[in-house]
């Protein structure tokens, strides 16, 4: 399955490999499960609501979430990956 990058989630991710090693290597653990099992698994999936509709949140920490679709099917199949980490606004 593919994986691909919005421009801010692909920003996001090179900003961490800077600064925090720890965290990216969670963020791969969550990308790799993610691969296995879309929408279970570790970091507790959970569906987004409202203008996120269609998205998918799982914790990276308790603060940050990756956030992540799936798009096509079959062959075409494809992760997007909006944000790591992403703070709700609340």
């Amino acid at each position: 399955m593919k994986l691909l990058w919005t421009r801010q989630g692909w920003d996001d991710y090179l900003y961490w490999q800077g600064v925090d090693a720890k965290m990216v290597s969670r963020i791969n653990e969550l990308i790799r499960d993610m691969r296995r099992s879309l929408f279970q698994g570790i970091g507790k999936p959970e569906p987004l609501r409202n203008e996120l509709s269609g998205w998918w949140a799982r914790r990276i920490t308790q603060e940050h979430r990756i956030v992540y679709r799936v798009t096509g099917s079959g062959e075409a199949q494809a992760i997007e990956v909006t944000g790591c980490p992403f703070r709700y606004l609340r």
